[in-house]
């Protein structure tokens, strides 16, 4: 059983898996959408979320953790304006929608 494992490790080290997620971060608030597997799209889910709900505080130490998260200027701006969008909501701003499974190895 996984009880009290928050963290899905997607075949992947530490690292790995920090640069993975920050990159389709950068990507997803670039192009407002991914294309990626449903495990991969649940754990972005969790730190887009995290950098919305940053981003509503609007303060400059908020500001600051999101650029030490994303490194990526243009993201940030894209973070302001997704929050201001999202000001009212207490969450759920991102939606995970199921598409066929992929072609090549039928994943999900």
């Amino acid at each position: 059983m996984r009880h009290k494992k928050k963290i899905r490790k997607i075949g992947r080290n530490k690292s790995h898996r920090k640069a993975l997620v920050r990159n389709m971060a950068i990507s997803f608030f670039e192009h407002a959408e991914m294309r990626t597997t449903e495990v991969k799209a649940k754990e972005l889910q969790r730190v887009v979320e995290k950098i919305i709900t940053l981003g509503k505080a609007g303060d400059l130490a908020s500001y600051r953790r999101i650029n030490s998260m994303l490194n990526h200027a243009p993201s940030i701006a894209k973070v302001k304006e997704i929050s201001e969008k999202c000001k009212d909501r207490n969450g759920g701003c991102t939606r995970i929608i199921k598409l066929a499974p992929r072609p090549g190895d039928n994943s999900k």
